[in-house]
């Protein structure tokens, strides 16, 4: 790696390790009652109070059947028992980003609910073991896409599975269906598949990882099972 490219991969695992750290503060926040627009503002004043340079995009947190809304902005929308909540968020340190999805349940979920999850989950993990110095972009995209598709989702995975990260939260290259692109080593990029049934739920689940030449380095260390809360 170049020298930009190891400032970078260290920057960038910096603002990761930030966004964990978030993540578990916000958990113990998440009950029935307290709003979209509560959580969010919580997840932004920690992440600038803990030494983030700024947020690295207008955090995402959608509830319910606002969860179908992948770039949706958080609401008054109050959390109710048996939905799921998605939190999109990122800090800048060092003036490189931080970019990371969580989505949780409130209470309880239903068969259906689990399906979808555990859907996301399996095209994730399948995504992140086609990632390697000089693979395809297209493959890692096809490999999350594939899992999505076989359980009966297909329609409803209506983004591409990833994205470079840099001084930008989205810079090349693009892991989506029609990417001619490949994986260097030095890159950060997200993996994020998600399922959105509009009017009723999504499901999104994103870490950034960093190729080496070496192998993957998957920088997002926060629990990927489904939380109950």
């Amino acid at each position: 790696m170049d020298d930009f490219a190891v400032k970078r991969v260290l920057s960038v695992a910096k603002a990761a390790a930030l966004g964990d750290r978030c993540f578990d503060r916000i958990l113990g926040l998440i009950r029935p009652g307290v709003t979209e627009s509560f959580i969010a503002r919580e997840i932004d004043d920690f992440l600038l109070s803990h030494g983030a340079e700024a947020l690295a995009f207008p955090t995402i947190c959608v509830s319910g059947p606002r969860g179908a809304l992948p770039h949706g902005e958080p609401s008054d929308r109050a959390l109710e028992p048996g939905e799921f909540l998605t939190m999109d968020f990122g800090a800048v340190i060092d003036g490189f980003c931080g970019d990371m999805t969580r989505t949780i349940a409130v209470e309880y979920v239903s068969d259906e609910q689990r399906l979808v999850y555990d859907t996301v989950l399996r095209a994730q993990e399948a995504a992140i073991r086609r990632l390697e110095a000089n693979a395809r972009c297209f493959d890692a995209d096809k490999a999350a896409r594939d899992i999505i598709e076989s359980a009966g989702y297909g329609d409803f995975f209506v983004h591409g599975t990833g994205h470079g990260v840099g001084k930008e939260v989205h810079e090349p290259p693009t892991l989506n269906a029609k990417s001619e692109e490949y994986l260097r080593s030095g890159m950060a990029v997200t993996v994020e598949p998600g399922i959105y049934i509009e009017g009723r739920l999504g499901v999104r689940i994103e870490d950034l990882l960093i190729v080496t030449d070496a192998g993957i380095i998957n920088v997002t260390c926060s629990e990927k099972r489904l939380l109950i809360l």
